[in-house]
């Protein structure tokens, strides 16, 4: 079995892809009454397991090499993106079985014999209104919440590349640092060569003037 961080993710994946379905299928068929509630309840169980393989794919990208980390980023943010949605759906679905529970009481308390006054659909009305307000602010902070996780993922991968780009930073001003250090010794080399060489001339001249001065000597001896 192949253990690398990459194959455990495309495992988690295709297991978070299986469960969507099946939360798909759940809320899609819920029904109504006690088989909606029922739908509803396991379809909470998908998304809990759902977001647990997405907690266990982003455990796994942390061991992937920086150059393809952001790629596999992006597939669990679609992962979030799907899962959010259905979350939505799944609440949705228990408001409105909560909803039909709650005008089916109030029908059965003030209709019992089938004729409904204009007071108890006053009633029903403002409480249908009620409840589709309830609804739609927890809307908006599903929303709210939606954005400010989106939000930090975002500045989550702009730190990541942030610490990237100081390590590439770091690493160039060692390697500056190595070349000045190569450029001194080299510096010092040549001065040293350039020494020697001028060590060598004077040494050369001297020998030249001797013998000069002793073939000069020796003419003049025979000269003589």
């Amino acid at each position: 079995m192949d253990n690398t961080p990459t194959a455990l993710f495309e495992s988690y994946e295709a297991d978070f892809k299986h469960t969507l379905e099946g939360l798909k299928e759940k809320l899609e068929t819920a029904g109504t009454g006690e088989q909606r509630k029922s739908a509803v309840r396991r379809a909470m169980i998908d998304i809990e397991e759902g977001e647990e393989l997405i907690s266990q794919m982003e455990v796994e990208i942390q061991g992937m090499p920086q150059s393809i980390r952001p790629q596999y980023t992006n597939r669990v943010r679609a992962c979030k993106t799907d899962l959010n949605r259905w979350r939505t759906t799944a609440k949705e679905v228990q408001q409105a079985s909560t909803r039909d529970a709650l005008l089916g009481g109030i029908s059965r308390a003030d209709d019992p014999y089938g004729t409904i006054d204009e007071g108890s659909a006053s009633d029903r009305t403002r409480l249908l209104a009620g409840t589709q307000s309830l609804a739609d602010s927890t809307k908006r902070l599903q929303d709210s919440q939606r954005i400010a996780l989106e939000t930090e993922e975002l500045g989550g991968d702009i730190l990541r590349s942030l610490r990237v780009q100081r390590e590439q930073i770091e690493h160039s001003r060692e390697m500056l640092g190595g070349a000045e250090q190569n450029v001194d010794r080299a510096s010092r080399t040549l001065k040293g060569m350039v020494r020697t060489m001028y060590k060598q001339r004077f040494v050369t001249a001297g020998i030249v003037l001797v013998l000069f001065y002793r073939i000069v000597t020796c003419i003049s001896v025979a000269v003589l």
